[in-house]
């Protein structure tokens, strides 16, 4: 398949001067050119790529008053200059597509989604990250643009793709603290749990304020009707380890689908470790915990990849700490004994990063010569041919 696409002058000349920061952080610093596409009397424009700059929208677009808006995180690798490297876009579509028809959105085609992100990444694809753990963090979003105050679905849209060289999510390495959240609540059956977009973050953030408050860096949900099953954290799906066996709540309709999730209960399958994805209630978890049959929890997502957790703690300062134990699993054919979350992310990352084979076909491969691209116009825009 062939995408038209739009290239600013200036693209060229913005790249040359463009340099990376000593500290690149994580989605601090912003690539230097971005991609634009409208959504106008039920089409998709031709897309745009430019500089990296504000947008201008009007004070009553709906997005500002009416919240019709998604995003996916998706990553691309360079590590020792290899690729670089996505890892399953195609879910990433996917799951963009799903949130579109839950928030009342425009379908986005397959070349339109791919080929945008593909060319972002080849554009900037001298500034991704070498180190093992960074990479070039991708953002495409799409936010309504119709200028109406009237409480109805809009019927314009504009489709974005800004990218960030980014260093971890988490500055420090060692396991973090978990605020379980008693009172707020993330979704409920029937909302949008399972969508990603930018209100169920919002809600979140009076509890994130309040566990920061507290000493804590993330929070855990609970159900919305008897706050008795664990869900997921902020951003993150929840794993635990109990009895050997790799625990994660099953998804209900209100617990985001996480990519990196279903990648680990992929992993840990083919390597032998037992997988339940079931109800997970906060008594178990705390009990288990208490007990020492719960030896591992870790997080889980494309910003944060895999980070530990070290204790669950309350609102009144009880804490639940984890007594690490390490469990046996098969690797290589031979049974290993060792930490599951610290064995899954190391799997996962070489996977990601090009340093070991890809049995699942996950990793896809971007092409990183625009020059090759098939000229079609010359003028203030230049229009290029993109293969999908």
């Amino acid at each position: 398949m062939k995408m038209k696409i739009k290239i600013d002058d200036r693209v060229t000349d913005i790249l040359k001067s463009f340099k990376l920061p000593d500290e690149i952080g994580f989605g601090t610093t912003i690539a230097p050119v971005m991609i634009t596409c409208d959504f106008k009397e039920g089409i998709w424009e031709t897309p745009k790529l430019g500089p990296y700059g504000p947008l201008k929208l009007q004070p009553t677009a709906k997005i500002f008053h009416y919240g019709q808006e998604i995003f996916e995180g998706m990553k691309a690798y360079r590590v020792n200059k290899k690729g670089p490297y996505l890892f399953r876009p195609l879910e990433n579509y996917k799951r963009f597509n799903s949130s579109a028809e839950r928030m009342a959105m425009p379908f986005i085609p397959e070349d339109l989604f791919m080929g945008t992100i593909k060319a972002l990444v080849d554009k900037v694809s001298p500034f991704i990250p070498n180190q093992s753990g960074d990479s070039l963090y991708i953002r495409p979003f799409m936010i309504s643009t119709e200028n109406h105050l009237g409480i109805a679905p809009s019927k314009e849209f504009k489709f974005i793709v800004v990218a960030s060289p980014s260093a971890s999510y988490f500055k420090k390495e060692k396991p973090i603290d978990v605020f379980i959240e008693r009172f707020y609540v993330r979704a409920v059956e029937g909302g949008t749990g399972q969508a990603k977009t930018g209100g169920n973050y919002a809600s979140g953030l009076v509890s994130a304020m309040k566990a920061e408050k507290l000493g804590y860096s993330q929070t855990l949900w609970l159900d919305a009707e008897r706050r008795e099953d664990c869900e997921e954290m902020s951003g993150m799906n929840l794993f635990v380890v109990k009895n050997g066996k790799l625990v994660t709540p099953a998804l209900t309709g209100t617990i985001l689908e996480g990519i990196t999730r279903s990648s680990l209960i992929r992993i840990a399958k083919d390597h032998n470790i037992d997988v339940e994805e079931r109800s997970l209630g906060l008594k178990e978890l705390i009990q288990g915990v208490k007990e020492g049959q719960i030896t591992e929890a870790f997080a889980c997502g494309t910003a944060v990849i895999l980070k530990s957790i070290s204790s669950f703690g309350e609102e009144d300062g009880t804490t639940y700490k984890i007594k690490s134990k390490e469990s046996e699993y098969t690797y290589q054919g031979e049974k290993v004994r060792g930490q599951i979350g610290i064995f899954l992310k190391e799997m996962l990352l070489s996977l990601q990063e090009g340093r070991s084979k890809d049995p699942y076909g996950w990793r896809v491969k971007v092409p990183t010569s625009v020059d090759s691209y098939q000229k079609v116009t010359k003028g203030d825009n230049q229009q290029v041919h993109l293969d999908c």
